[in-house]
Formats: C-alpha cells, structure tokens, sequence
C-alpha cells in the first residue's frame, strides 16, 4: 500500500478588512463606513485593535470598530446605544484618556431611553466624545 503525502497550501492570515468583507460587517452603518472610508482612500483597519479595560474586579476586552492609523482616531458606530454601552465607554475614556474614540451614529438624536431627555449626542458631548450622525465628516479623514 502506498501513500501519498501532498503538502497543505500554506493559508495566508486574512486581513481586518479581509475579514469584514468574507464574512460581512456586524452592521449595515459600519459597512456603509467601510465604503465611505474605502472610497476617499482612507486606510483603515476593521475590528483589529483589541484594548483591555477593567470592570471593577474583572478584565474586558472592547474591540473597536475602525482605527484610522493616519487620523490616530478610532471610530466606533452605533445604531442602538445601551446602557452597557456607555457604561463600556465610559471606563475606556476613563482608562484610555489619551486615546481618541469617536463615535458615527446612525441617528445622534435618539434619546437613550424612553424616559430620558438625552440624546446619543448630548451624551457624548457630556463625556468629551465626538460623533457624527451617520456618516464620517470629512475633516476627521484629513
């Protein structure tokens, strides 16, 4: 019996924004980002930046959604904006003071509860964030 040994083809890793078009970005608003971002030549990278931050007593993970090396800016969009989520943004800001993080809402006029007054937007301005209502200005790609 005889066999027969054929060597595997060496995989290549994928990159971030590899990964994003294979199997699909988490959401509609970071896929319309992706496209903005791809058609005024702005290199990013999708999901590939891991940052740890500490919920008392326990150690988290946030994945951001965009990094733009050039911009030193990270951008994170939103549709839906928990509590979780700000809670979640608040410790990064808080841990991660000398790191940009913007945020794209699909609308920066949604209020963050049905009882609130507060906007996503207002939010964010309270916080020190900057955002943007559903696409990138052109003055962070510069």
């Amino acid at each position: 019996m005889r066999y027969q040994y054929r060597k595997k083809k060496k995989q290549q890793a994928l990159t971030s924004k590899q990964v994003g078009i294979k199997y699909g970005f988490r959401s509609g608003l970071e896929e319309v980002i992706a496209e903005e971002l791809t058609k005024n030549s702005v290199d990013y990278t999708y999901e590939e930046t891991k940052l740890s931050y500490i919920k008392p007593q326990k150690t988290h993970t946030y994945t951001p959604d965009f990094y733009l090396p050039k911009q030193k800016i990270f951008i994170e969009t939103k549709g839906m904006f928990t509590t979780a989520d700000r809670q979640k943004m608040r410790l990064i800001k808080e841990q991660y003071p000398e790191l940009d993080i913007r945020f794209v809402f699909s609308n920066a006029r949604s209020r963050i509860s049905k009882k609130s007054q507060t906007t996503y937007g207002m939010w964010c301005e309270k916080y020190g964030f900057l955002y943007a209502h559903k696409t990138i200005p052109n003055e962070w790609l510069d």
